[in-house]
């Protein structure tokens, strides 16, 4: 399930996307992992939100540059401040 309103458009965002995630904050259960990924219809990037069956639990847009700079945010975790 994506949300066409919600887009992450920074690396913050996405960041904060990704320590709600970790945290239970959104209240996803069975959670094993996080992705990007494009949408095979259109192209378009996201970030998903994935259980240990590989289904998408979660989906947010985001910008070609959250896409293209936020591998290591969605791989490694966020940044520690």
């Amino acid at each position: 399930m994506i949300n066409d309103n919600e887009v992450i458009a920074t690396l913050e965002e996405l960041e904060a996307f990704v320590l709600a995630v970790e945290s239970g904050g959104l209240g996803l259960n069975n959670v094993a992992g996080l992705a990007l990924a494009t949408n095979n219809s259109n192209g378009r990037p996201f970030v998903a939100v994935l259980d240990d069956n590989q289904q998408l639990l979660l989906g947010r847009w985001v910008s070609d540059e959250v896409f293209e700079n936020g591998k290591d945010i969605v791989r490694y975790g966020p940044r520690k401040h």
